[in-house]
């Protein structure tokens, strides 16, 4: 069951304007907060975001899509919801396997009901810092958007060892991800 839904989860960059219960962002959280942290440290904090004024600011200080450039065009398309991934630095000056982890447990559990995700680590920063008065001692790690599909996504066999995802003339989003034999062996190379 697990590996069902993992497989069949997707990015999604384009969200329907309708909210996400204070509920599941909370379990969403709390699946973070209950996942593996390296020595037990737990150095993360999170800032929820949902408030309608700080949506759109949000929105326009991450990039979404590198091979698609002004993706999701408006921010008519933006997730309803961030979950801003911080490193706590007077606890840890590193959690480079804490927030991956983290990312994906907040991605699973809203996956699960039936909310799609896109985690983002590229952003402007400071300017986010700036919008959610995050303090100096917080870095800013990853931000997971929140939000009801409005898209499709699909998983295409990679072609000539190109990656790059492309939306069809239907706007269906296609990301070719390499076949299972071309990236294991067993006991060794």
């Amino acid at each position: 069951m697990i590996y069902e839904k993992i497989i069949s989860r997707r990015t999604i960059r384009r969200y329907e304007l309708r909210a996400v219960s204070k509920e599941i962002l909370i379990k969403c959280v709390d699946a973070a907060r209950l996942s593996p942290s390296a020595a037990n440290r737990q150095p993360l904090k999170y800032v929820i975001v949902d408030d309608e004024a700080l949506l759109e600011k949000v929105f326009i200080t991450l990039r979404w899509a590198g091979y698609l450039p002004n993706y999701p065009i408006s921010s008519e398309e933006m997730s309803r919801a961030y979950i801003v991934i911080l490193l706590d630095k007077n606890i840890s000056s590193r959690a480079d396997y804490d927030v991956g982890i983290a990312a994906m447990s907040i991605s699973m559990v809203a996956f699960d009901e039936g909310i799609s995700s896109c985690i983002l680590a590229s952003a402007d920063r400071e300017r986010l810092r700036n919008i959610l008065r995050i303090p100096e001692s917080l870095d800013i790690m990853l931000v997971v958007a929140i939000g009801y599909s409005a898209e499709k996504s699909v998983v295409e066999k990679v072609k000539n060892d190109d990656i790059r995802y492309w939306l069809d003339d239907e706007g269906v989003l296609h990301v070719p991800k390499r076949e299972l034999e071309s990236i294991v062996k067993w006991n060794g190379f």
